[in-house]
């Protein structure tokens, strides 16, 4: 039976990338952005796994947004974007989908991916 995969990352046509944060991605714009997550999803789902994507802002909304894509569907495992991890600005949204797995999709496993082009390494760590 396929396993589900929500991947969760930053809506990339939101994303300021003449901010400093972003400087670790020279070049990208949000075209190369969505790149990424898409390439990810068709390799996961290419691999068997049922998977799907959740791109949110950087508000409010955000946690919605991802509570809203979980009472569709039980995943068996959330990768959380590094998008959403590791630019410092971004700390705090980091904690929303964190707590909303927490709280509405507790027997998901979390992952984490290392570079923007290894998320099924990442889910294959747990699978």
């Amino acid at each position: 039976m396929a396993k589900s995969v929500l991947l969760i990352g930053l809506e990339p046509t939101l994303i300021d990338f003449s901010d400093p944060a972003y400087a670790a991605f020279p070049g990208f714009d949000s075209k190369k952005v969505q790149a990424v997550p898409d390439a990810d999803e068709a390799n996961l789902n290419a691999l068997g796994h049922d998977a799907g994507m959740c791109l949110t802002g950087f508000g409010e909304t955000a946690e919605s947004v991802i509570r809203e894509r979980r009472d569709h569907k039980t995943y068996d495992c959330v990768l959380i974007g590094a998008g959403v991890r590791t630019i410092a600005p971004n700390f705090f949204l980091f904690e929303k989908p964190i707590n909303v797995v927490h709280a509405h999709a507790p027997g998901a496993r979390l992952r984490f991916n290392t570079r923007p082009d290894d998320a099924a390494e990442a889910v294959r760590r747990w699978i």
